[in-house]
């Protein structure tokens, strides 16, 4: 039965069609062929099931404010109160766009928003200063990842719905692994300035420095908003995507005036394509995730690749493995659906903490959005600085081994992720 759809999702994946199909066809065949006695009523079920969360309301929200804020002015006054206090140390606008990606990622939770927003502002600047081009694009794309680990998360929504864990204790515990990645990236292209003789940004006035900070005050509500107000008390994560919509409208619209109201009709049905696609994936993957436990299949892969019984090291390697080896070739969202019903008897019999699993897990997604051949970060960056696909990746292997090596360090010391949880929540 497993051979049988891994071979129905590789043939229909192979001949074009989107990821949708090939999951849908492979529960449904699996259904009839070796579930015959069953109502086909309960694949409906298993779907409308699957989209039924309340959680899952933040989803469209996060998008359509990261929708809004894209067109707007809070990416340039993000990214030049960052210029402001750090260009003028060695490395400076490296260190900038990976401390803006790392705000911006913070305002609007999306990867490929944080590539156009920073990186249009960002590239022609570092090419000016004297950065290669592909240092300056591997860095802008996996600088972005930042906008899976630090709040909001739609990874971490997914992974908290599948898996039932607390979407809240998620987002923090992503703290502690960006501020890492922060200072990894940090330190790495602080090297490569002075390896590569990178003249140094002039040092900003304190009155400019002041000027900055005004400015990107009202996009600092965000992650105010989001980090406050959730651990706080004073809303939940759904309340809290409602309320960076209507932020994100009043500062645009009302305070920047980078939009106009007409433009929220044509904003808002592009968040609703997007949505739209997100909401069939997941759908078809619970009803996908729902023949796979019905049919004991991860536990008969489990068995036949001798993590049985496996300690707590030993199942993390392998989760890190299978969803980084997965997002290479596959959309995120659908590794996510796909592989956390298949690992969740694992981690249950090592007792692993699922906000560690689920860290660990959106961290291989956000590995995956940058990583060849289908890193979605890379077509969009090969779409926004209309480049060949083979220059966009030339430069992202030394930041790939920087978030690897991320990876090994949250596997040793959790504490990196889970110290902020437990000072939170216990």
């Amino acid at each position: 039965m497993t051979l049988m759809m891994l071979a129905v999702m590789i043939l229909l994946l192979a001949a074009g069609f989107p990821m949708m199909m090939p999951l849908l066809a492979a529960t449904l065949l699996a259904f009839f062929i070796y579930l015959p006695d069953l109502n086909l009523q309960l694949v409906a079920q298993q779907m409308i099931g699957g989209v039924k969360p309340a959680a899952l309301i933040a989803i469209p929200m996060f998008i359509l404010a990261a929708d809004i804020i894209t067109r707007g002015h809070s990416a340039d006054r993000l990214v030049d109160l960052v210029m402001r206090f750090m260009g003028h140390i060695r490395g400076g606008m490296a260190v900038s766009v990976t401390a803006a990606c790392a705000l911006f990622g913070a305002v609007c939770g999306s990867t490929q928003a944080t590539v156009v927003a920073v990186g249009g502002a960002m590239r022609p600047r570092m090419l000016k200063a004297g950065y290669n081009d592909s240092f300056a694009m591997g860095l802008i794309i996996n600088a972005a990842d930042l906008a899976y680990l630090i709040p909001p998360s739609i990874g971490m929504i997914i992974y908290g719905v599948i898996s039932g864990t607390s979407i809240s204790e998620l987002f923090i515990a992503g703290l502690g692994p960006g501020l890492l990645i922060i200072v990894l990236f940090s330190l790495y292209c602080m090297y490569y300035a002075k390896k590569h003789n990178i003249p140094v940004e002039p040092r900003a006035s304190w009155k400019e420095r002041f000027v900055a900070l005004r400015r990107a005050l009202w996009p600092l509500g965000f992650p105010a908003i989001i980090v406050g107000g959730i651990y706080g008390g004073v809303f939940s994560p759904t309340e809290a995507a409602a309320i960076c919509v209507l932020y994100a409208l009043v500062l645009e619209a009302l305070v920047f005036r980078s939009i106009k109201f007409r433009d929220v009709f044509d904003i808002a049905l592009s968040t609703g394509a997007i949505t739209s696609v997100v909401f069939i994936l997941i759908a078809a993957g619970a009803a996908f995730s729902w023949v796979l436990s019905f049919a004991q299949i991860p536990q008969q892969i489990i068995a036949a690749i001798g993590l049985e019984g496996a300690g707590p090291i030993m199942t993390l390697i392998a989760i890190n493995i299978a969803f980084f080896v997965g997002c290479m070739f596959v959309d995120s969202i659908v590794v996510i659906l796909i592989l956390v019903p298949i690992f969740a008897p694992l981690v249950k019999a090592a007792g692993l903490d699922p906000v560690l699993v689920g860290v660990l897990i959106t961290l291989q997604v956000a590995i995956g959005a940058a990583t060849p051949p289908f890193g979605c970060n890379i077509f969009t960056a090969v779409a926004v600085f209309r480049r060949p696909f083979i220059d966009v990746i030339r430069g992202v292997s030394a930041f790939l081994l920087i978030l690897m090596f991320a990876t090994i360090l949250l596997v040793l010391f959790p504490e990196i992720s889970l110290g902020l949880r437990d000072l939170a929540f216990r």
